[in-house]
């Protein structure tokens, strides 16, 4: 049974930090291309980050780059997202997405930046 957890969400103040985890089980973890993709409040789904299998080629969207970090870890099955210099246009339910012939899904974590 395939499964994506993420944790790591809650509310922060402007400036402020998180860090994102999302375990994966029921499929090669390390076989996958892992994306975090959020949606914020009434807003369509927006990619933020991705990272291949090899965890050597990353990528951010523009909105992120210099204060996001997408890293996995293969051995322990779980992908991360360091958010530094988070902004309340951050605020966004974040999904772990994972991509190969076929995507998987998490529930998503909350994510709140207000002061």
């Amino acid at each position: 049974q395939v499964q994506l957890v993420e944790s790591g969400g809650g509310l922060v103040q402007p400036g402020g930090s998180l860090r994102l985890s999302c375990a994966a089980s029921g499929f090669t973890f390390s076989s996958y291309a892992m994306s975090w993709v959020r949606q914020a409040p009434d807003k369509g789904l927006e990619w933020v980050s991705g990272i291949y299998s090899g965890s050597s080629d990353k990528y951010y969207a523009d909105s992120v780059k210099g204060r996001f970090t997408i890293s996995r870890d293969n051995a322990k099955n779980t992908l991360y997202l360091q958010m530094n210099s988070l902004k309340p246009e951050d605020t966004a339910l974040y999904y772990c997405n994972a991509r190969r012939v076929v995507d998987y899904w998490g529930q998503g974590t909350q994510v709140t930046v207000s002061s």
